[in-house]
């Protein structure tokens, strides 16, 4: 029986390197692209077949900024699928990304200058905005509407007698400095991006505790420092050429630097291979690239305690309701 592969965020970036990836190490898999672009996901799909004809591509098309999306697109899945055996939650945005360029200058005369390239910590500001839904747009997009989409999923995920696993693309930025269990969404906050990848932490954590016993296990990755179109967004083409050169001597120093989308999926393809059930849930897996460009994986603790992973569970669990409430009424009125 194939196994079934849910990617959100496929059609571009470490999405569409990863299900490339994927269908390397197992050309039979039924593979279901989740794109809010149909157009450029029926251009993957394409792509993806012809080098991969014993494959199953399909598409559906959702997105996770828009739960009336989520929602569709879930019961689209559970119409289509008896269960899903891998869903990478890996759609996310970091919106008009902004460089501190005092931050980066003070830190380039520091020790901390290889710490501070590595993960951006200090550096990086964003502009967020509000979603139809009434939600932060980075918060709705890397966390929530994830979130949504495992709830309605959960009767193809959850099987005793076979574990499905979620993976989710977290990031070496994720600080807890950057979180507020009083504000979940970071709206008073200028780093909604590092606030959300440790809500994704938090949530991984919180899914482990309240699921495993129903087959269901959860990891996080951070895929490392690429050059992709989020992140060409930070600095003119120009800038990162005259960096580049800076970034290869770095890696000799700092395996954060994967530079490409192929080589930040090491740790996403690596989880594939593994029984969920023998992997930490207090860890984070890492992709990490050698000075002479060999991949790897390295494991590193999450900062962060299963309790205050509970408690944003439930928070979670409380907005949930709310939300469903407000759409009910909205479409009721409509």
């Amino acid at each position: 029986m194939r196994k079934a592969v849910l990617v959100t965020g496929a059609s571009s970036g470490v999405g569409l390197a990863l299900c490339k990836r994927l269908l390397e190490e197992d050309h039979e898999l039924h593979l279901c692209l989740a794109c809010r672009n149909r157009s450029k996901a029926e251009a993957v799909r394409a792509a993806l077949l012809a080098s991969h004809p014993l494959a199953e591509v399909s598409i559906v098309q959702v997105d996770v900024s828009d739960l009336q999306s989520v929602f569709r697109a879930s019961q689209e899945l559970r119409q289509r699928f008896q269960r899903l055996d891998y869903v990478y939650l890996n759609a996310g945005i970091m919106p008009n990304p902004q460089l501190n360029i005092k931050a980066l200058f003070s830190g380039l005369f520091s020790r901390k200058v290889i710490h501070m390239f590595s993960t951006a910590e200090g550096l990086l500001t964003q502009e967020d905005q509000i979603t139809a839904d009434g939600l932060q747009e980075v918060f709705e997009t890397n966390v929530f509407g994830h979130f949504i989409l495992i709830q309605e999923l959960a009767p193809l995920l959850c099987h005793s007698d076979s574990p499905s696993q979620l993976i989710w693309t977290s990031s070496r930025n994720a600080r807890k400095s950057n979180f507020c269990l009083e504000d979940i969404q970071h709206s008073r906050g200028q780093e909604p991006y590092s606030s959300s990848k440790y809500a994704v932490d938090l949530l991984s954590v919180a899914v482990n505790r309240n699921f495993n016993s129903r087959g269901l296990y959860s990891s996080v990755v951070c895929p490392g420092t690429m050059v992709t179109n989020m992140t060409c967004g930070i600095l003119p083409p120009f800038v990162w050429t005259l960096l580049m050169p800076i970034i290869w001597l770095l890696r000799f120093f700092a395996n954060a630097f994967t530079l490409t989308p192929y080589n930040g999926t090491e740790a996403l393809v690596w989880l594939f291979h593994q029984k969920p059930e023998s992997l930490n849930p207090l860890t984070k897996y890492l992709s990490a690239t050698t000075g002479f460009g060999s991949n790897y994986v390295m494991t590193q603790k999450m900062d962060l305690d299963e309790d205050t992973a509970e408690k944003f569970y439930q928070n979670l669990l409380e907005l949930e309701k709310h939300v469903r409430a407000t759409i009910q009424k909205r479409n009721h009125q409509s």
